[in-house]
């Protein structure tokens, strides 16, 4: 007996998380049996692009254009003379755009590639009697979906008049057929007298039409697990082989925890990080790259307010916040307590007990929403010192975990870490870890060092993280390097308000160069963006003070006509705008006190890299010693320490005399050095350290 599993794409069997469409993957593979057939408005150069998300189970037939076009999913030809039947009387697109430019609320898809058929966005209020009327004037038909979609098919066409052509030509029955959909472009699908299944989100006025069939599973579930479901319900599959009995629905064997969401909502709509770079950007990509598993992350403040849910198929389980702990978690604990020593900077470190109730709060209920998303024996990986407490909580919940932390900031000297009031509680928290990894091995060996004398201590990794180099050097191409509009060489600093970039150290170091070499007057322009933390941090205020009184001293000291030293911006820029400014600048000027990482210099050797071959300058990295990208870039960036205000200035000096042969040669290995790795290999890499036995996690051979 044949069964056949007619599925639309986007919503369906695209909707859900990564973790469900690789078991419905998997379920169909042990089931060659149940044949896919894709039925979606997706044209065939669209399908072709799902195909390469090894996710996708590879279609039998595909049903495309709204039912416009019928393709052989093994060599991606027509299937004839169905496909010709389907379009009987389609009087060709140039016609129905001709007939249908009177209406201007039609906005025509350009971006479609479309087969028998004309693609539309219409807003609700377009939907009138009188353009239906010249659509059947036409002696075409319609489909409206998802309040946006507007099509103009053949007379015959239709995703439901397809599959019956389809299955008459193969001699497929009603009962051995699965329709799959969530938006009203399913309906004729659902009209074909089939075994039906509606996935859970599903556009409201297609539920309205299917009220009253008793014929469609509802199993409340989205995109692919909805299908599964209803496959497991016509008793089509039989259990998966790895499945635990006794595990509860929905826990994953992957659970991957950090404080901040991969999109905000910034009161009109919701946004992602402005860099392509950073952890939230790599977590994003490995989870839309097929990682299974769930993200939980955090619900606070204005995201709980908006009122339309997050837009992405990301796995994220959410951890509600209000907004007073959250200030005493984040703003107070985090970066009053923590950050500074975390920096190296222990006598900033102020420690309030009414703070450390809200970090342990905000820990204890990660933990728990961890392990009621976590199956037996599933990997856990934390990031960052904001949830030092939650390996502690889990060892004594779920004993079962594996867990293992990512340090993306620095880790501190076992005497620093001491200092804190909380360094014991902290120390037999992380001691529960089963792996922790850090940029640099100096990071790994502090860790070591401040947990030295366990019986069995976490096993250690070093994995650097990298850039997504391909998204910045595509932007650096599209990009002409241009000046902006300052006088002289540009020295560029790119960072957020924080006295660990050491920027008043910077602007006293203009000064001090401008002293030592008056000749450079009205040549260089140091220009520093540097937008501000986010609002209630008051950690910064003193920095941003003392910043806002030196930017003006300076100027005013050195103003030369319409030149000035100093080039201030106080304002984030877009990735774009980033990238324009890595173009423009001479020298990019990275002074951390301490840095985990930082990936702005990265970012700079990927974009001025992208342009050599096109014998651009390549600029000058200045990199202070402190950074962990120093320990992979320091052999051919200008090291300096911000520690030294005379050091700042001679080093910044020199990359300015440096002569194009030498800044040439060092783009050049600054881009070897730089490598290709992308950041999704380097979360698979970390995954299988955590979930390692082995006792030697040292990074293998690059």
């Amino acid at each position: 007996m044949s069964r056949i599993l007619v599925t639309d794409l986007d919503g369906t069997l695209l909707g859900g998380t990564p973790d469900d469409r690789r078991r419905l993957r998997d379920a169909l593979a042990r089931h060659p049996e149940v044949v896919p057939v894709f039925a979606t408005g997706r044209g065939l150069a669209s399908i072709l692009e799902v195909l390469r998300d090894p996710l996708v189970p590879r279609p039998r037939w595909i049903i495309a254009d709204v039912g416009a076009t019928v393709i052989d999913g093994l060599d991606f030809t027509s299937v004839d003379p169905v496909q010709e039947q389907l379009r009987t009387g389609w009087p060709g697109p140039d016609r129905v755009r001709a007939a249908l430019g009177r209406f201007p609320e039609l906005v025509y898809q350009h971006d479609v590639v479309q087969e028998g058929r004309c693609s539309y966005h219409l807003a609700p209020g377009g939907l009138t009697e009188e353009l239906t009327a010249a659509v059947e004037a036409l002696r075409c038909t319609w489909v409206y979906s998802a309040e946006r979609y507007f099509d103009v098919l053949p007379p015959e066409a239709s995703k439901g008049n397809a599959l019956r052509a389809l299955a008459g030509k193969l001699g497929w029955r009603p009962e051995e057929i699965l329709v799959a959909g969530d938006s009203l472009n399913d309906l004729s699908l659902f009209r074909t007298g089939t075994h039906a299944v509606v996935v859970a989100g599903a556009e409201p006025a297609l539920l309205t039409a299917l009220a009253e069939d008793p014929r469609v599973h509802r199993p409340g579930r989205a995109g692919a697990a909805g299908i599964h479901a209803a496959l497991q319900e016509l008793g089509w599959l039989s259990p998966d082989p790895d499945s635990d009995p006794d595990r509860p629905a929905d826990r994953h064997s992957l659970v991957l925890a950090y404080h901040r969401p991969p999109l905000h909502w910034n009161g009109d709509s919701w946004q992602p990080p402005t860099s392509p770079n950073g952890i939230l950007p790599t977590l994003t990509s490995a989870f839309s790259d097929g990682l299974p598993g769930i993200w939980v992350t955090t619900l606070t403040g204005r995201d709980q307010q908006a009122p339309h849910p997050r837009p992405t198929t990301l796995p994220l389980a959410a951890v509600p916040v209000d907004p007073a702990t959250w200030s005493g978690y984040f703003h107070r604990a985090c970066k009053e307590t923590l950050w500074p020593v975390l920096m190296s900077e222990p006598g900033r470190s102020i420690h309030d007990e009414r703070a450390w109730a809200d970090y342990r709060t905000v820990n204890a209920r990660f933990a728990r929403h961890i392990s009621a998303q976590a199956a037996p024996g599933a990997t856990v990986w934390l990031h960052d010192y904001n949830l030092w407490l939650v390996p502690g909580r889990l060892r004594r919940i779920r004993p079962d975990l594996r867990t293992g932390i990512f340090h993306h900031t620095p880790f501190p000297a076992p005497e620093t870490f001491a200092t804190l009031p909380v360094a014991a509680e902290l120390r037999s928290s992380l001691a529960c870890l089963d792996w922790a990894g850090f940029h640099t091995e100096e990071f790994a060996d502090h860790f070591r060092r401040t947990l030295a004398g366990l019986p069995e201590p976490p096993r250690v990794g070093v994995h650097p993280l990298g850039i997504d180099r391909p998204a910045i050097e595509k932007l650096a191409r599209l990009r002409a390097p241009h000046r902006r509009p300052v006088i002289g060489r540009v020295v560029l600093s790119v960072e957020r308000l924080d006295y660990a970039k050491a920027p008043i150290q910077k602007v006293d170091a203009i000064d001090h160069l401008l002293t030592l070499r008056p000749g450079l007057r009205g040549r260089i322009t140091f220009r520093l963006v540097c937008p501000p933390p986010e609002p209630g941090i008051t950690a910064y205020d003193t920095t941003r003070d003392h910043l806002e009184q030196r930017v003006p001293e300076v100027n005013s000291a050195w103003r030369q006509g319409a030149w000035q030293p100093v080039d201030y911006l106080p304002h984030r820029l877009s990735t774009t705008e980033v990238v324009d400014e890595y173009l423009a600048a001479d020298v990019l000027w990275v002074t951390s006190l301490q840095d985990g990482m930082n990936l702005t210099a990265k970012e700079f050797v990927a974009a001025r890299a992208a342009l050599l071959h096109r014998h651009a300058d390549p600029g000058v990295l200045v990199l202070s010693r402190h950074t962990g990208a120093a320990s992979e870039l320091g052999e051919a960036a200008l090291l300096t320490d911000p520690r030294s205000p005379g050091d700042l200035s001679t080093v910044l000096g020199r990359a300015l005399d440096l002569p194009l042969a030498e800044r040439r040669t060092r783009m050049h290995r600054l881009s070897e050095l730089l490598g290709h790795e992308r950041p999704t290999d380097w979360a698979t890499r970390i995954i299988h350290m955590i979930r390692s036995s082995d006792t030697d996690s040292t990074p293998p051979p690059a």
